[in-house]
């Protein structure tokens, strides 16, 4: 039986653990250095990656109140950095030898109780809303591929779509559908729901484009740049083999 998953992203906190600092439980801080070796995974994956992008998504263990920007912190005794999150909790994840020697600490900017981190692979966005079918395609396959080196399980998987998940306030998102010659336009459904699979929160708008939908060259254009555009894979699972291990993932200097 064939089963339309709807993890739209590729995410070690369903390939692998959460990220966080006590195995198993909530904490308040994260160790950089355990977060380090679970992100330099992707920067090791020599198969194509050119259409991703990696970041590392904060998810809290409650709901977040309305207020300002959230931040993630390190704070080291040799570094110190402010990464912004967006609206679904993501920021690229920084890889300094500095952090990783002194295991800086991983805070929140503002006390909001326990949280984890997850690994999120996405498709690149587009400065000019423009997406060729072809391109979109692609691009799942080289997640699919990064999906497949994590975990064994989805080899008997393929891509059917991608998702593309918007704020659920500001205008109501547009996605206009232009295929054949001469040229038809259609509109993908947007609905509220969840960017990620597996993420709890709703709190989105979202757009699904399945690839079986059409046929010939396709281009999708959007007028609002959306927070993300993730895979849709679908098919059965195959026996559970274990993930590659990112034990030995360490800067080259802190090898030495």
């Amino acid at each position: 039986m064939r089963l339309l998953l709807n993890q739209a992203v590729l995410a070690l906190g369903t390939l692998a653990p959460l990220l966080c600092h006590a195995a198993g439980a909530d904490s308040d801080w994260i160790s950089y250095r355990d977060a380090y070796r679970a992100m330099v995974v992707f920067e090791k994956y020599g198969k194509p990656k050119s259409l991703l992008q990696h970041q590392v998504q904060v998810v809290l263990a409650e709901k977040m109140a309305p207020g300002e920007p959230l931040r993630l912190v390190l704070n080291g005794p040799n570094s110190q950095l402010n990464l912004v999150l967006d609206a679904t909790g993501r920021t690229v994840f920084p890889l300094l030898k500095a952090a990783y020697d002194d295991n800086a600490a991983l805070i929140l900017s503002r006390k909001l109780g326990p949280f984890k981190m997850r690994a999120r692979v996405s498709l690149v966005v587009r400065a000019d809303g423009i997406y060729d079918m072809a391109e979109l395609r692609a691009a799942c396959e080289q997640a699919l591929g990064y999906a497949r080196y994590l975990d064994a399980t989805y080899a008997s998987r393929s891509c059917a779509g991608v998702r593309f998940g918007f704020s659920k306030t500001g205008p109501l998102p547009t996605l206009t559908v232009k295929r054949g010659q001469p040229a038809e336009t259609t509109e993908l459904k947007v609905q509220e729901g969840a960017i990620f699979g597996d993420d709890a929160s709703d709190a989105f708008r979202v757009a699904n484009l399945r690839f079986g939908a059409y046929a010939g060259r396709v281009q999708v254009s959007t007028q609002e740049a959306p927070l993300a555009i993730v895979p849709l894979f679908e098919g059965a699972a195959a026996p559970t083999v274990p993930a590659p291990s990112a034990a030995s993932a360490v800067p080259a200097e802190a090898a030495r």
